[in-house]
């Protein structure tokens, strides 16, 4: 946990630190040791959100990306059922930010209780991850479309079969620089589409503040684009777009990089 209520003001940990736990009210103390990041605990080893799990370097520097007046917001479904959302936007959106395991069951909780949810997926915890990743976009297809898109055999990589059936935005994130990968299920769910995704760019449409909202109609309008071409049967090819350092040239020896 990253904050607790001081004062009834949100506080990050400080060495000899005793404060509330946002979500149930009771005592967390701050834990501050040089193994893991600062954060908060309950005194009584207390868990009141069965959903929470502690927090790796990577998981916390995503959540910084977003106001702390976003971060660990209390959430209730309509049947007073609470949970603790990593970061919930000025627009309603859940970012779930995920690195341990977690088992069907749990993932399709999750995604049913915060219905506008979407999930940032670290994909470099399991070694093989980032190999078949990128088997599965050598192997793909370009879908000339104004972005650059490959559609891939959900088959050729363990990580997108294990979260693609959840139809719900979806992010890899391979802790490359600036670029993490958004997923889109086919309606057969035998493929994918994968379009590689400035980090920048999804931080900032979630980060706007203005009426509309932006990182919705993305979603909404993205899908049917796809489709309406795959129905048109168009057959341009576009290579995928990856930064000049990254190519693979012919002949060559090939990169271990995405």
């Amino acid at each position: 946990m990253k904050f607790a209520l001081i004062n009834d003001q949100k506080q990050v940990a400080k060495p000899g630190l005793r404060g509330k736990c946002p979500g149930c009210g009771e005592t967390v103390i701050s834990k501050c040791g040089e193994q893991k990041v600062w954060h908060w605990a309950h005194y009584k080893k207390r868990t009141c959100d069965n959903w929470w799990e502690n927090e790796t370097e990577w998981h916390r520097n995503w959540k910084n990306l977003f106001p702390d007046k976003w971060q660990e917001v209390v959430h209730f479904d309509e049947t007073g059922e609470k949970h603790i959302a990593d970061v919930k936007t000025n627009h309603g959106w859940v970012i779930e930010i995920q690195h341990s395991f977690l088992n069907t069951d749990e993932k399709v909780k999750r995604s049913r209780f915060y219905n506008n949810i979407v999930w940032v997926i670290d994909g470099t915890r399991r070694a093989t991850d980032i190999k078949q990743f990128q088997t599965a976009l050598d192997s793909g297809t370009s879908i000339p479309v104004n972005v650059p898109i490959r559609k891939v055999f959900v088959d050729d990589c363990r990580l997108i079969k294990e979260w693609l059936h959840l139809q719900k935005p979806l992010f890899l994130d391979f802790k490359e620089f600036n670029r993490i990968w958004m997923v889109l299920p086919e309606k057969s769910m035998i493929n994918a589409y994968v379009i590689p995704f400035s980090k920048d760019e999804f931080i900032r449409l979630h980060n706007d503040i203005s009426s509309d909202d932006e990182f919705g109609k993305f979603i909404k309008g993205l899908p049917e684009m796809i489709y309406n071409f795959e129905n048109r049967k168009r057959i341009t090819q576009i290579p995928i777009i990856v930064p000049r350092h990254r190519r693979r040239f012919r002949g060559g020896r090939r990169s271990r990089r995405l």
